[in-house]
């Protein structure tokens, strides 16, 4: 009996077994490949951002900087008093912008998702056409003045609160939810709003989580809407403007001018258009670095929960 239990002991172990196959083997490889690629750009824009630049010049950098320095950042923060308020402005819009943004598309996503609604159909279809048709670059300008928007914080806001794509996801996230949900809170008493408050909202975390990283990006990158409708107020940029004007200016610096910028001590003896660039693309990818990672889990998740309905 002892041995006829052994042999199936063994007879159980002998599929499982942890030597590395032909295809793990090369699915480690294509994965280390991928990570390779994806990590060299930014490890190559950070070095080169750290680096002086008139050592970068000689080219042949690659991941580490051979004369490390902080210049480039110095040049940076020196060559403009604005970046603090800048930077103040990003990081509200893009708070009450995320948090409005997400909760409006929230609403309207859960009013779609209503079978009995109505307008259902005729709304979706309006939602969708704004995917594929705008209104265009001028008559949204006359639009934002008439509502009395330019130079007003609200441009920041208001303009954004409704995305197509955003309020799809969250609508087939929404329809993925059992309907006894919504059945019981019916019976107890419940209104549409109760509802959407305390049993949609909190089931729909991990879509929301992604959504608001979605907008969140948005609202950090922006510089366009400042251009447009706030750039004569200057309480009113953003950091990514005030980067913008700082690469524009710097690159427009050319050959001929060496010469008399030397005497104005301007950027050209410490610095190089390029490696400004650097280092205004790590001051404004390293903030939202910082976050992604605590929202990676709904990031992924968010996106393929509500994708299949049983």
């Amino acid at each position: 009996m002892t041995a006829i239990l052994k042999k199936r002991k063994r007879a159980r172990k002998g599929p499982l077994n942890t030597q590395p196959t032909i295809t793990d083997v090369l699915l480690g490889i294509v994965m280390l490949f991928v990570i390779v690629v994806t990590l060299y750009p930014f490890l190559n824009v950070l070095a080169v951002s750290l680096n002086d630049a008139t050592d970068t010049a000689r080219g042949g950098l690659h991941i580490f900087p051979r004369a490390f320095t902080l210049q480039n950042y110095k040049e940076i923060f020196s060559s403009n008093n604005n970046l603090l308020l800048a930077f103040r402005n990003s990081v509200l819009r893009t708070i009450i912008g995320t948090i409005c943004a997400t909760f409006c598309c929230a609403v309207l996503a859960y009013v779609l998702s209503r079978k009995h609604f109505v307008f259902r159909k005729p709304l979706t279809i309006m939602l969708m056409l704004t995917m594929y048709v705008s209104g265009g670059l001028i008559p949204s300008y006359l639009l934002i003045r008439n509502l009395g928007l330019i130079n007003n914080f609200a441009v920041y806001i208001i303009p954004g609160l409704i995305s197509a794509f955003n309020v799809i996801v969250i609508r087939s996230f929404i329809e993925g939810l059992p309907d006894a949900l919504e059945e019981s809170a019916r019976i107890d008493g419940a209104s549409d709003f109760t509802i959407f408050i305390k049993i949609i909202m909190p089931l729909c975390m991990p879509v929301l989580a992604t959504i608001a990283l979605f907008v969140a990006v948005g609202q950090w990158n922006s510089w366009f809407d400042t251009y447009l409708y706030a750039r004569s107020n200057t309480n009113l940029t953003t950091l990514q403007y005030e980067l913008m004007k700082i690469m524009d200016n710097s690159s427009s610096i050319s050959a001929n001018d060496v010469s008399s910028m030397n005497q104005t001590a301007s950027l050209i003896p410490r610095t190089t258009p390029e490696s400004i660039k650097m280092a205004i693309t790590i001051i404004a990818t390293v903030p939202i670095l910082i976050v992604y990672p605590f929202l990676q889990k709904y990031f992924v998740t968010g996106l393929t929960l509500g994708a299949v309905k049983s």
